[in-house]
């Protein structure tokens, strides 16, 4: 449990270097952003491969830390460059591992990352959270993206899918210290959305949100109280923008200690001058153009980056 308050935004993020990146068909029935590439998986994978180093050089050139992994040939991982569905790093020194629904997605699950965290780059780990037992039970929690955490004011959103279950959003709730705020939330044909952080972000003083996947009222005036007690302006945006990747951003800290809102370029140019003004108000905007790992595996960039909170070691 984190005693102090934890910042919202982190200085640093992980990414993984994908081995052999494809749309994975084990996804494709909840994920109805992805399979629309039309190119082969070496094309596929060839482009991944320019479309990772391009967002993590953007990246560093805002002052953002970038700590690049390999993912391994071996098993075949498609997905690896999303981790964030597996792994989440709190600043009290807790790393939490989530339960996945696709079974070759549990395979990124990697341990010898978290230990060169600790003994290559000189970061605290405390403690290990396996949430993944539940996958035994057919019950799943997708890490940051089942879930978009206010860290400071310890609160979870959740929109339940096939990807996001009420037990293990318990144990992480009852683990972690969080409050949970769940909900259902559907795309226009009112297929049930299968990540959170499709629909929203939270930053430090923004939120961006699209309300109107919220179908019950009820359930959309406790989140958008909710976000609003907390101090956050509302940046509201449609169906239309929500299929461009917008709600799919990630706010983080410059080693200047500025705001850099990271997004795609398809998500940056889906945004209209006023939304964009807000923005850049409180940040700078940050994007890349990940087209192809958009259009075959779904995911855009919030996705691609897992938030380094843990502690440094003192020197």
């Amino acid at each position: 449990m984190t005693s102090s308050k934890e910042s919202q935004l982190a200085s640093a993020v992980l990414m993984i270097r994908p081995a052999r990146f494809q749309s994975n068909p084990e996804t494709a029935g909840s994920n109805r952003f992805q399979g629309r590439s039309g190119t082969s998986p070496a094309d596929q994978h060839a482009a991944a491969l320019k479309e990772f180093e391009a967002l993590a050089v953007v990246l560093e050139g805002c002052g953002v830390k970038v700590l690049r992994f390999d993912d391994t040939a071996e098993p075949h991982t498609p997905d690896a460059i999303f981790p964030n569905n597996w792994v989440s790093f709190h600043s009290d020194g807790t790393v939490v591992l989530y339960p996945m629904e696709a079974p070759s997605r549990r395979c990124e699950r990697r341990p010898d990352i978290i230990e060169s965290l600790a003994s290559d780059h000189g970061y605290v780990v405390r403690q290990v959270v396996d949430l993944s037992h539940h996958e035994a039970s057919g019950h799943f929690l997708e890490g940051t993206g089942s879930m978009v955490l206010d860290r400071p004011n310890r609160i979870a959103y959740a929109c339940l899918s096939t990807r996001t279950h009420l037990g293990p959003l318990g144990e992480f709730a009852q683990r972690m210290d969080y409050d949970i705020v769940a909900f259902d939330a559907a795309d226009r044909s009112g297929t049930p959305i299968y990540h959170t952080n499709v629909l929203m972000n939270i930053g430090e003083e923004i939120a961006v949100i699209c309300e109107e996947s919220i179908s019950k009222a009820e359930q959309r005036t406790a989140v958008l109280n909710q976000l609003t007690q907390t101090g956050h302006k509302l940046v509201s945006i449609s169906y239309q923008q929500l299929g461009s990747f917008a709600g799919n951003m990630l706010e983080l800290r410059s080693e200047s200690g500025g705001r850099v809102v990271a997004m795609s370029d398809t998500a940056r140019q889906s945004l209209t001058g006023a939304q964009r003004e807000i923005i850049e108000e409180n940040a700078i905007i940050v994007s890349a153009a990940i087209d192809v790992v958009e259009c075959s595996a779904g995911g855009s960039v919030r996705c691609m980056l897992a938030e380094l909170h843990l502690p440094r070691l003192s020197k």
